[in-house]
């Protein structure tokens, strides 16, 4: 086999490759066969056609098609090894010559995966977040808790919107004295304070009665979601409905023992805080990571071929539509309540996939100067580990993963994992 190189737009490579001729026909016979076992001849069981037949009844140009077929997937990986390619898209195969006892000559082209230019990475400082719980914070969370518990009661008669108030109001809006497409509501359930109108929106509310009916005046952002009501003025008549007031339930020791799994005030203060530093705890060294990792991508260099963002893309959007699935809901349904469309979406997903890609080329770069190996046993833990978060067992996972082509991908992120951490084992001390 010979295999030359050239180099085309876009980063891509050519490769062109040619075969022997007696491979051809080696894959001509192989062809032959398995094109027995697909077409019925008249006069012959099916698989049993001899080859003489198959050619006279199928043509010389659909055999040759078919041991193109068999030949070539081999020969190109054959030329991969050869040349220390790693591709990161299917290739665009062009067939030169494929005539019977010529040598088969084909060209594919290809995207190689990138080189990765290097900067520091060893001996790297990064600031550790601040980690503290304050006792407001402590207070958020019980409140929190004692919301959850609150009763809804009804304001007196005579009583006023306030903020915080659980009202129910009827609404039409207009632009340009005429109603818009989601401006109305009847009975709408709204707590003053959420902001969960326009800007402006609850604080007007604030004062009135009950039954008592007024026009709002407020104005949509001028990068409101629905175009054209943006940067709009607009009125709208208002109708409240019912006031209803939250009423938390007194913080005592009797609440803390019904509600929760502690004894009494003091307990459950200090547990809370326990719970919460550990979540913060967490947090931060999430951050600190994110930032060394930032720096060590930051002071990398690397050109990222287009295609490998836009399967980064791809990858993101599964698996948010894998999300919205497990939530009962799906893409579409999503789109339309975020006003948006698929190629919006995929644009507003590229810097973020495209750091992504930047962080895994880096991290794979730094895994091979680095001599970092991936052992087997290391794989089965994380198999065992996704096994245990799926509810599956490590056979049944295993077989899914090695079925779908998985295995190569996940020593690839386990490599990846150790790299980081060796960079964050190796920060300035």
């Amino acid at each position: 086999m010979k295999v030359s190189i050239e180099k085309a737009d876009n980063q891509k490579l050519v490769l062109t490759i040619e075969t022997p001729a007696d491979e051809l026909g080696k894959s001509v016979d192989v062809a032959c066969k398995q094109l027995a076992n697909r077409v019925n001849i008249p006069g012959f069981r099916k698989g049993h056609a001899p080859k003489q037949i198959i050619v006279q009844r199928l043509g010389e140009t659909a055999i040759l098609d078919e041991a193109f077929e068999i030949l070539a997937p081999k020969a190109f990986d054959d030329a991969l090894v050869e040349q220390k390619i790693e591709p990161v898209d299917r290739p665009q195969i062009e067939i030169v010559t494929l005539e019977k006892g010529k040598n088969v000559v084909f060209k594919a082209t290809v995207t190689p995966k990138p080189e990765v230019s290097l900067g520091e990475y060893k001996g790297l400082k990064a600031q550790m977040p601040a980690v503290e719980v304050n006792d407001e914070q402590i207070a958020e969370q019980i409140k929190n808790m004692r919301t959850h518990h609150a009763k809804m009661t009804d304001a007196a008669a005579d009583a006023v919107v306030e903020k915080d108030n659980f009202i129910t109001l009827d609404f039409l809006g207009k632009v340009d004295d005429k109603p818009f497409d989601g401006g109305e509501g009847k009975d709408y359930p709204l707590q003053i304070g959420s902001n969960s109108f326009i800007a402006g929106f609850e604080d007007q509310l604030i004062g009135m009665k009950l039954g008592e009916e007024k026009d709002v005046n407020v104005t949509f952002p001028q990068d409101y979601q629905e175009p054209s009501l943006a940067g709009k003025p607009a009125v709208f008549h208002c109708k409240i409905n019912s006031i209803k007031i939250q009423e938390l339930p007194e913080l005592n020791d009797e609440f803390v023992k019904k509600s929760t799994s502690y004894d009494n005030v003091e307990d459950l203060k200090k547990n809370l805080r326990e719970i919460m530093l550990k979540s913060a705890q967490t947090r931060a060294e999430g951050e600190y990571r994110t930032q060394v990792m930032k720096q060590v991508a930051d002071n990398a260099a690397v050109d990222i071929p287009e295609v490998m963002v836009d399967n980064r893309v791809n990858s993101m959007l599964n698996e948010l539509s894998a999300n919205l699935q497990s939530h009962g809901t799906n893409m579409e349904q999503y789109l339309k309540y975020s006003n948006t469309d698929i190629a919006k979406l995929r644009e507003t997903y590229r810097e973020a996939a495209k750091e992504a890609v930047k962080s895994d080329l880096v991290l794979e770069k730094i895994a091979k100067l680095e001599n970092i190996k991936v052992e087997t046993r290391e794989v089965d833990t994380e198999i065992a580990m996704m096994a245990a978060r799926y509810g599956s067992t490590p056979k049944e996972v295993k077989k899914i993963i090695t079925k779908n082509g998985y295995i190569t991908s996940l020593f690839d992120t386990i490599g990846r994992k150790k790299a980081a951490q060796f960079v964050m084992d190796n920060l300035a001390k």
